[in-house]
């Protein structure tokens, strides 16, 4: 093996429900909408989120230039909070992976935030490829969005391990392209293989 690849969300950080539904509910005030109403039509739009800038979805919302400036702000302080605390033993596996001379991509579905807010994060310089599906255009677990992480890393997939939680079917995802697939946090919705904690991934290397 000779790649690492991450997952982000639920697996080097938590993601906290609760707080994204008072974002949404904040998203909701700012469109004259109830939140119980409107925070469907937040998630139904997440797609969009994911696979593009977030301004052009606020408008179509119906909100004001200055409007979608101040929840776009409101968004990287969120994100920006999220990724300030990473899951335990998350930082140092990516660095004894590095230090092991393995190479490290991370495959993340995500708003543009993500990115606008991750040079400040604890692991920005920690991945030779990064992958945020905002920037690509692509979800997982659609094949081309981990092709192209192995193809910036220069190595196939069956040289590559996949460490995810399982969200959007990315284990199988990663499984179908032929990457070998990891749940980290064991769950039960995953009969592969699976560890429970992020150290416990050096023993598979």
């Amino acid at each position: 093996m000779k790649a690492v690849v991450f997952d982000l969300f639920e697996t080097l950080v938590d993601y906290d429900d609760a707080r994204s539904r008072e974002f949404s509910s904040r998203v909701a005030k700012a469109c004259g909408r109830d939140p119980d109403e409107f925070h469907p039509v937040w998630i139904e739009g997440r797609p969009l989120r994911d696979t593009g800038p977030m301004a052009p979805y606020l408008a179509s919302l119906g909100l004001g230039e200055n409007e979608i400036a101040d929840v776009v702000e409101a968004r990287r302080d969120f994100t920006r909070e999220v990724l300030a605390s990473p899951k335990e033993g998350a930082v140092e596996t990516l660095r004894e992976v590095r230090a092991r001379g393995l190479l490290t991509g991370l495959i993340t579905v995500c708003s543009e935030d993500t990115v606008d807010v991750w040079p400040e994060s604890p692991f920005a310089g920690l991945f030779d490829v990064e992958v945020f599906s905002c920037s690509c255009g692509l979800r997982k677990p659609d094949p081309r969005i981990y092709r192209l992480a192995l193809d910036q890393l220069g190595v196939e997939p069956g040289e590559a391990f996949f460490v995810g939680d399982g969200a959007n079917d990315e284990l199988a995802g990663a499984e179908r392209v032929g990457m070998r697939a990891v749940q980290a946090w064991k769950r039960d919705d995953w009969s592969g293989e699976r560890i429970d904690s992020l150290k416990e991934l050096l023993s598979l290397l």
